[in-house]
C-alpha cells in the first residue's frame, strides 16, 4: 500500500510538472524578425537559411516562437529598399536586420525606425559608427586584400587587371573596392586597366566582363567586390575562350561559383559566411529584444576556397 501511495504521489508530481510546463509553453513569447537584403539574390537565400536554423535552435532552447520575415527588393535600389524598410517597421516587428545599400540614402529611414523603438541590426555591412548599430559581417578590406594579393602572385607580380565593383554605394562593396585598388597600387608592374559595375547582377557582370575582355585582349585577371561578379566574369571568360589566359580570383561561395572553381575557370574565392551572418543577426536581434547589450561588431570570418578544398567545402 505504501508503495502504491508513493507511486501515486510521484504520478501527481509528474502531472503537476507537465501542467506547469504546458502553461509556460503556452505563454511563451513570439519574436518576429525582418530580414531586408540589398536585392533578390541567391547569396541572401543562404543568409535566410542560417537565420531560420538559428530561430529553430532558439525555439528548442527557450520554448518561445521565432518568425523570420524575409522582404527582398526586386532589384538593388535604395528607394525600393527604404520603402520595404518603412513597410516592415509599420508592422512593429521585434527587430529588423538590413544589408545597407547606401548609408547616406538609408540613414533617414533607419533613424525613423529607431525612433519607433524598433531595434535595427546591420548584416553583410558595417554601419557608420555614429548610428550606434550592431553589425554582422567580416573584415571586408582583408577579404579583398586576400583576393588581390593572390591574383598578383598568380600573375608573377606583372600584368593588367580589372575590378568588378558590385553596387558602388554599398558599404561592403566599396570597402572591398578600395582595398583591391590599394593592393594593386603597391605593385609597379600591375596595371589596373578597367572597372566594371554589375549592381549585384550576374547577367550585368557577364556583360561588363565580356566588354572588358574584348577591349583588353592582354588582360591578366579580375577580382570582384560582390558575389555576382565572379560568376558573371567566369561565364564571360568561358565564352571568350580565355580560360587559363584571364584569371579570376572570386568572392563568396554560391553554387555556380563553386562549379566554376571546380572547372578551373575561377582560380579561387575569398568567401564570407552567409549562414553565420544570418544566425548571428537573429541572435543579436533576440538579445536586443530582451534588453541585453550586443557588441558593435560581430566578425564571422573569411573562408578560402580553391580546387584543393572545393569538393569538401561546407558553406557556413
Amino acid at each position: 500500500m505504501r508503495n502504491m501511495k508513493h507511486i501515486f504521489g510521484l504520478f501527481l508530481i509528474i502531472v503537476l510538472v507537465l501542467s506547469i510546463l504546458s502553461t509556460v509553453s503556452a505563454a511563451g513569447r513570439e519574436f518576429r524578425f525582418v530580414i531586408i537584403p540589398k536585392c533578390v539574390h541567391p547569396w541572401f537565400d543562404q543568409v535566410v537559411e542560417g537565420a531560420k536554423e538559428q530561430a529553430l535552435l532558439l525555439e528548442e532552447q527557450t520554448g518561445d516562437k521565432f518568425v523570420i520575415d524575409y522582404r527582398a527588393p526586386a532589384q538593388a535600389d535604395v528607394v525600393l529598399q527604404n520603402n520595404i524598410l518603412e513597410q516592415a517597421a509599420a508592422t512593429r516587428p521585434d527587430g529588423i536586420t538590413i544589408d545597407l545599400l547606401d548609408a547616406a540614402g538609408n540613414k533617414a529611414v533607419v533613424e525613423s525606425v529607431l525612433s519607433l523603438g524598433i531595434k535595427v541590426v546591420g548584416f553583410d555591412t558595417k554601419a557608420p559608427d555614429d548610428w550606434g548599430l550592431t553589425s554582422v559581417g567580416n573584415d571586408f578590406a582583408e577579404q579583398a586584400q586576400i583576393a588581390s594579393e593572390r591574383l598578383v602572385e598568380l600573375l608573377g607580380g606583372k600584368g593588367k587587371v580589372a575590378i568588378m565593383r558590385g553596387f558602388p554605394t554599398a558599404i561592403n562593396h566599396h570597402i572591398r573596392y578600395l582595398a583591391h585598388k590599394a593592393t594593386f597600387e603597391k605593385y609597379p608592374d600591375i596595371e589596373l586597366v578597367a572597372e566594371g559595375i554589375d549592381n549585384d547582377s550576374i547577367e550585368t557582370a557577364q556583360q561588363q566582363a565580356a566588354s572588358i575582355i574584348a577591349a583588353h585582349p592582354d588582360l591578366g585577371g579580375f577580382v570582384s567586390c560582390d558575389a555576382a561578379g565572379p560568376i558573371g566574369i567566369g561565364i564571360a571568360i568561358k565564352e571568350a575562350g580565355k580560360v587559363d589566359k584571364v584569371l579570376s580570383v572570386g568572392l563568396d561561395s554560391l553554387d555556380q561559383l563553386l562549379v566554376l572553381i571546380k572547372e578551373g575557370v575561377v582560380e579561387s574565392s575569398s568567401s564570407t559566411k552567409p549562414y553565420m551572418q544570418g544566425a548571428w543577426a537573429v541572435t543579436a536581434m533576440w538579445m536586443q529584444a530582451l534588453g541585453q547589450p550586443t557588441p558593435k561588431w560581430i566578425d564571422t570570418g573569411i573562408a578560402i576556397i580553391t580546387q584543393d578544398n572545393v569538393d569538401t567545402y561546407r558553406a557556413e
